[in-house]
């Protein structure tokens, strides 16, 4: 399953390591990333694929992650962002 996530907020040191690691303790592979800064904020788009993905359950985790780190981190299955957003 695939999955796009946006992590945004005030640029700081550590972010991709924060959200990369959590990834990882998923056991979540990032197929692609963006990222770049616009004035103090960071803004990073990641396609990222696993097998048994709970969205809700990442989803979770992150938000603790954002509060921690002071970002916003969200995540959609593919399918779903692909039928918002294609005509």
């Amino acid at each position: 399953m695939k999955a796009i996530m946006s992590v945004i907020g005030q640029n700081h040191p550590g972010i991709v390591a924060c959200v990369s690691k959590e990834l990882a303790e998923f056991n979540i592979n990032i197929v692609d990333i963006s990222q770049t800064l616009m004035d103090k904020y960071f803004t990073m788009i990641l396609l990222v694929e696993a097998e048994d993905m709970k969205i809700s359950e990442i989803q979770k985790k992150m938000t603790e992650v954002g509060k921690e780190q002071h970002i916003e981190i969200r995540i959609q299955a593919a399918e779903t962002f692909d039928a918002m957003h294609l005509i």
